[in-house]
């Protein structure tokens, strides 16, 4: 193989330049994940997908995603950029559904269709599982906050729908904007979560409902500017405690804004039987595409 066709798209983004960067890499053959890390180093976006084959299997298509450091099971945004150019490059588009298979499992994305200029593309997570719940004084400490920061009304808890994350609730906008991570004290507290999200219900645009910030120093991302695996594991946790009064969620969530690369998300959440149904969305935009010679 003399080269590989790759994609650069932004992903949760209302236009280019904004939202949250993904190079997607097709028809990859052979390569050793090795030389798929060595790779998603060199393009150093959050994540870096690979798309297996054009061909499917069991449906779908095989994606592996890495991080600048690691590969990791599951993530929501390179999960959307991927169907998107999925769904453009490879099956032509005015498809209604991509199947992604992913080592969690197999991710369903759905492409809604409106007389906007961009579809809104979904994803439904896997069930989520809630883990444990932290102290405020020891999180506040992490985040180089005041305890007083911390919307005590609700838990501060690691939840995961694919890669778990530590919901954080602050009280204001003040608060998300200070907040920084004490890397010693991550390593301290020995939290299980591959990321930290906090949020809170003050935002820079009043048309959105929640303002969110996500770090995950573990996996060499020190700030994410737009985290649908985070996002998802946001829903649930809105959904189960009832933050809006019900559980069932439908909010638009800006992310990135303090970071120079404003997203947008759309979550949904709802307790069905005693399951919580989680599903992100967003809009994908095509910045570039060109090809790796000799990989």
């Amino acid at each position: 193989m003399n080269s590989l066709i790759f994609h650069i798209v932004d992903v949760f983004a209302e236009e280019k330049y904004a939202g949250n960067q993904l190079a997607v890499f097709r028809n990859i053959g052979e390569i050793s994940g090795d030389k798929m890390q060595k790779i998603a180093n060199e393009m150093h976006f959050s994540e870096t997908t690979f798309v297996l084959s054009d061909k499917k299997k069991k449906g779908g298509y095989d994606v592996r995603i890495f991080t600048p450091s690691s590969e990791v099971p599951f993530a929501g945004h390179p999960t959307l950029g991927t169907a998107y150019v999925i769904e453009k490059e490879i099956l032509g588009g005015q498809v209604e559904k991509v199947l992604i298979n992913l080592e969690v499992g197999q991710i369903p994305v759905t492409i809604e269709r409106s007389t906007g200029k961009n579809e809104t593309l979904w994803m439904k997570q896997i069930p989520p599982t809630f883990g444990r719940k932290l102290d405020p004084a020891s999180v506040s400490s992490l985040l180089n906050l005041d305890v007083k920061d911390i919307d005590g009304r609700y838990p501060i808890q690691e939840v995961s729908t694919g890669l778990p994350f530590l919901i954080v609730p602050l009280k204001t906008l003040d608060a998300t904007r200070r907040a920084r991570v004490d890397r010693a004290r991550e390593k301290e507290i020995g939290t299980q979560a591959g990321g930290i999200l906090i949020f809170s219900v003050e935002t820079y645009d009043k048309k959105n409902d929640l303002n969110v910030r996500v770090f995950v120093d573990l996996l060499g991302i020190p700030e994410d500017p737009a985290t649908g695996s985070g996002n998802g594991c946001l829903a649930a946790y809105l959904s189960k405690y009832r933050f809006f009064g019900d559980d069932f969620v439908n909010v638009r969530v800006e992310q990135g804004c303090e970071i120079g690369r404003p997203s947008l998300l759309y979550l949904k959440a709802e307790n069905k039987k005693g399951e919580i149904l989680v599903s992100v969305g967003g809009k994908v935009i095509i910045v570039a595409s060109g090809k790796f010679v000799n990989p």
